[in-house]
């Protein structure tokens, strides 16, 4: 059920049952030639879609498209946010459900880059209302990827443009994916890469890391499907 399609009557019909609030949250950032800007945006609504179907009592919020993407801001087309603004605005919007009746606010998140603000914005929910809150980004993807994916990531635990989130997208919204442009790009990554903030432009010239020629749709169903079947379980 998506919520932004409910009407008065039937809101408060949805509300009165206390549902599962399934709140996608993406980014608008470069994934370069074959990807679009809004493929973090697109896998989260498309998974959330998914669980829904099968969650019930249950609905959709609209997407939140905007994210924190500082390592990217400065590749084309990337629209960066504060971790604090992105923090306000979802406690604010986790406040506005749980007073209209939402039971449980779940973050669907498809953007790692949030994962910092999201922790922190549900620690802040739960103290002022008590209510649970998950921050969900891909759960039991890392055990499925090594058994599908055929390329080594130039540097765990980042994925970006690569086999996998290509194959995600082939999988769940293939008509945004451009396999003809797909490429592969291996950074040379410093060796105080993880101990510092080192923006991707110092490190790359297009924003894909690792091989997206390798995806296919099949391998993203394999792991989207045991992260959806994960997500109804955590939930549940």
């Amino acid at each position: 059920m998506k919520y932004a399609e409910l009407n008065e009557d039937t809101a408060r019909e949805a509300l009165r049952k206390q549902p599962v609030a399934l709140l996608p949250i993406g980014a608008v950032e470069d994934h370069g030639p074959h990807l679009p800007l809004g493929t973090d945006t697109f896998l989260a609504a498309a998974i959330a879609e998914m669980v829904s179907k099968k969650l019930e009592n249950s609905v959709v919020l609209p997407p939140v498209y905007y994210g924190q993407i500082w390592s990217l801001e400065d590749f084309p087309g990337s629209i960066n946010v504060d971790n604090d603004a992105l923090v306000n605005y979802i406690v604010s919007i986790g406040k506005s459900l749980f007073k209209q009746g939402v039971g449980t606010l779940a973050m669907i998140n498809g953007h790692v880059g949030n994962s910092v603000a999201l922790k922190s914005a549900a620690r802040q929910l739960f103290e002022a209302t008590g209510k649970k809150v998950f921050y969900l980004t891909y759960p039991g993807a890392e055990d499925i990827i090594p058994k599908v994916c055929e390329s080594k990531r130039p540097h765990y635990p980042y994925f970006h443009a690569c086999e996998i989130e290509t194959s995600y997208m082939l999988y769940l919204s293939p008509e945004h994916v451009d396999m003809s442009k797909a490429i592969k790009n291996i950074p040379d990554f410093p060796s105080d890469f993880d101990y510092t903030p080192t923006p991707w432009r110092k490190i790359m010239d297009t924003a894909v890391m690792g091989d997206a020629t390798l995806a296919t749709a099949a391998k993203g169903k394999k792991i989207i499907d045991n992260v959806v079947e994960n997500i109804i379980n955590i939930i549940k």
